[in-house]
């Protein structure tokens, strides 16, 4: 039962580039609202400067841009139950802030011209990378994320004021991906592209050593996820897509990905039909 004056929850996830804050967003946005669309995304990077900090609510009478609604109040008055995912809130001017502290503490915003965005229904997502090289190094010796909370919020308090950190509801700690964890959402992307295939009739497979060898095309723990895919892009789907074009594969056909010296190799069959 939550408050009525509150969001239902305010989060700060702090880790490294890549390992999953925003599809973790998205995934809350499915579990709790239904559809991945209920996601509202607001990059704050583009709320460095002082005279930005306004586009949130809106411009005040006068001021360029008044006849513009606010991104922020103006996205919640439209989606009232939602998601609000606050991409990097490190970079944002301190002024956002004063802002979010309205937030947490009415569960409301009025933008310039007068209007409620009410908050009650939603749930409150920042995401920062602070911290990043204490949570890798955790990670790369095997150590708990739980052992660096203390020095990692040491920088954090250094960064936010007391009373914004205070009304935060949790701060939850991303540790970086290893090799393992890499090989598991690599086969998770590949089954993107196996979808793709399937509408179309067509059957993929890569054995083992294909996914390792995918794996190593895309292994850089500094930048997590990122690179796999674009190593599957790069590597396969352009394959796969030159494949189509030239229709050297077709419906009702198997691809089979293989390594063959330091490349991927794909072959094509005919499906075979299932046995009775």
């Amino acid at each position: 039962l939550n408050h009525p004056d509150r969001p239902i929850g305010s989060f700060l996830f702090l880790g490294p580039t890549g390992v999953g804050k925003t599809e973790l967003a998205r995934a809350l946005a499915q579990t709790l609202f239904g559809s991945q669309e209920r996601l509202i995304r607001l990059d704050m990077s583009e709320f460095q400067d002082k005279h930005t900090v306004s586009r949130l609510i809106g411009a005040p009478p006068g001021y360029v841009g008044h006849d513009e609604p606010g991104q922020l109040t103006d996205a919640v008055r439209r989606t009232p139950y939602t998601v609000v995912l606050l991409d990097e809130i490190e970079k944002a001017h301190a002024d956002v802030s004063n802002i979010l502290l309205q937030v947490f503490d009415a569960g409301r915003l009025t933008d310039s011209r007068g209007r409620t965005a009410t908050f009650a229904n939603t749930v409150i997502i920042m995401t920062s990378n602070l911290g990043a090289d204490q949570l890798l190094a955790a990670t790369s010796t095997g150590r708990s994320v739980e052992e660096v909370r203390e020095p990692l919020m040491v920088t954090v308090r250094r960064h936010f004021r007391p009373e914004f950190l205070n009304r935060i509801d949790e701060i939850v700690l991303f540790r970086g991906l290893d090799r393992p964890r890499l090989r598991t959402i690599t086969k998770l992307l590949l089954e993107q592209t196996r979808q793709r295939l399937r509408a179309q009739n067509i059957t993929l497979r890569l054995d083992d050593h294909a996914i390792d060898w995918i794996v190593d095309r895309g292994y850089q723990p500094e930048y997590g996820a990122r690179p796999l895919r674009r190593a599957i892009g790069r590597e396969l789907d352009k394959k796969l897509s030159r494949m189509l074009l030239t229709e050297d594969l077709r419906p009702g056909q198997e691809v089979h990905g293989s390594v063959a010296g330091d490349r991927l190799e794909l072959t094509v069959a005919e499906s075979q039909p299932p046995s009775s």
